[in-house]
């Protein structure tokens, strides 16, 4: 069998039978490293197998699976283990911990991206897209946070809640949490592709060699949202969320 042909069959039995890659970072965490490597996203993207992303990127297979196996072995420490955690605890990590740093981390980089590109965007009109495209993640944002603090995280902590004790059990009004996930979902991939489109316009966060101060702290807090916001993305899409369903099933079958 001919090279290629063998790459292409080893894709192909894989695509049947391997997990995705939002299912292999939630398994292990240090996964994320590898995929992060060859930039392969397992947050928005996460939905998709490595198979498919290596065939769509020209990657080589077997060398990735070769590195996500070596870190299968390394055991994290209980505390990073999301996977383990009950999800009404998750949802108050997420908040506490994502949550807080966006809202501490936007009126910064308002000031900064718009500071930047108006001292700066004449000679670098690209600035002045990044200052609107941040603008425009943070204002998607702050309502996606406010909806899931106010409606879909309440309702992940009663279902815990029900589940560990059946006789409180509670109902909110609305009857399943899939929908409101759906739309979840769908903010985190808009955000993603605003983040995609900075990291471009950015290359890759790398300010020139004439750069200020201020506009070097502006790409370096940038390139920290965005790894903060994988992250919390990835907990929300590949943990919390499939916990989410996972617990409506477990507790309407107690009924």
């Amino acid at each position: 069998m001919k090279n290629s042909e063998s790459f292409e069959y080893q894709l192909s039995v894989a695509e049947d039978t391997e997990n995705t890659i939002g299912q292999e970072v939630a398994e292990n965490y240090r996964k994320a490293e590898v995929f992060k490597k060859y930039n392969i996203d397992f947050c928005c993207g996460g939905n998709k197998t490595l198979s498919s992303v290596c065939r769509q990127k020209n990657l080589n297979y077997t060398e990735i699976r070769s590195e996500l196996t070596k870190v299968e072995g390394q055991a994290g420490t209980a505390s990073q283990n999301f996977q383990t955690w009950d999800a009404g605890f998750l949802a108050d990590y997420i908040v506490h911990t994502h949550h807080r740093y966006v809202k501490s981390a936007i009126p910064l980089l308002i000031e900064y991206t718009n500071k930047v590109a108006r001292v700066h965007g004449q000679e670098h009109p690209e600035l002045i897209d990044i200052a609107t495209l941040f603008a425009e993640a943070a204002e998607e944002l702050t309502a996606h946070m406010y909806k899931e603090e106010q409606v879909l995280f309440p309702y992940i902590k009663q279902l815990s809640t029900n589940h560990a004790n059946p006789e409180f059990r509670h109902f909110p009004a609305f009857s399943s949490a899939q929908q409101p996930i759906r739309m979840m979902e769908l903010e985190h991939e808009t955000v993603g592709e605003l983040f995609k489109s900075i990291r471009i316009l950015t290359d890759n966060y790398t300010p020139p060699a004439e750069a200020c101060a201020t506009y070097r702290v502006s790409f370096a807090k940038l390139n920290e949202f965005e790894e903060d916001l994988h992250q919390h993305i990835h907990l929300e899409n590949n943990i919390l969320f499939p916990k989410c369903i996972n617990l409506e099933i477990a507790v309407r079958d107690m009924i």
